[in-house]
Order: structure tokens, then C-alpha cells, then sequence
């Protein structure tokens, strides 16, 4: 049996249900401070539009939501919700899960590519100035 999904010793179903103010005071001091300045326009946007969307999907209507925002702070509300975030280059597909809540979207859209050393080009140190082309 799979452990059920706790979130500092709440359940989902009990942070769904809780108001804004209250799931704020359980949050790390850091997102508890962001989300109390308030949401910036388009945080706004795109939660009416995730909202839509979990609307939508209750008709049987599969919809993805493409944002830039990775400020966002992922909100109990949104959990179970398909997403693309922008990494700068592409749009990353993210299903968002229960575990995530509390985090950034941006934490799960890696902004850079991982260092794959291959073999070394021309120019790349000085002994390859003396390889014969032919």
C-alpha cells in the first residue's frame, strides 16, 4: 500500500481545502514572504488559466497550459494539472505532482544544458595546430 502524501503534516485533500492565509503559514519563510506581497499579474493569469483548465478537464477536455512564469509557487490548487514551462529555449512538459508543492515552477524546468566532453576540435590546445588535415 502506498504511503499516502503528506505536506508538514497535512494531507492534500486538507491543503485543498484550506484557505490562502492558512496554507501560507505552513510554507518555508521564503514562499511564505512571496506569496504575502501578493501575486504579480501574471502569477494572476496563469492561475485563472490552470483553473480553466482543471475546468476543462472535468468535461473530459485534456488542456496544457504554456507559461513563462517561473516565479510561481506551486499551490495545492494545482496539483494534478499539466503544465510547459519556458526554460529560456523550450517549453518543458511537467505533470505537477503532490511532492511539489511549496516549490517553484522554475525548479523543475532546467535552465541549462549538463558539460558532454567529446573529443577535442581544431583550435581546442595547441598540439592540434599540427595535425595534418590529409
Amino acid at each position: 500500500m502506498p504511503k499516502e502524501f503528506m505536506y508538514r503534516g497535512h494531507s492534500l485533500e486538507s491543503l485543498q481545502a484550506m484557505s490562502m492565509d492558512e496554507f501560507i503559514t505552513i510554507l518555508p519563510s521564503r514562499q511564505r514572504r512571496s506569496l504575502q506581497r501578493g501575486l504579480t499579474p501574471e502569477q494572476r493569469i496563469l492561475l485563472e488559466k490552470l483553473r480553466e483548465a482543471q475546468e476543462a478537464a472535468k468535461k473530459g477536455k485534456e488542456i496544457t497550459v504554456k507559461t513563462h512564469v517561473r516565479d510561481m509557487i506551486i499551490l495545492p490548487e494545482m496539483a494534478g494539472a499539466k503544465i510547459h514551462v519556458h526554460s529560456g529555449k523550450e517549453f518543458v512538459a511537467m505533470g505537477i505532482k503532490p511532492e511539489m508543492i511549496g516549490h517553484y515552477l522554475g525548479e523543475f524546468a532546467i535552465t541549462n544544458k549538463p558539460v558532454r566532453h567529446g573529443t577535442p576540435g581544431i583550435g581546442a590546445s595547441r598540439s592540434s595546430m599540427y595535425v595534418p588535415l590529409k
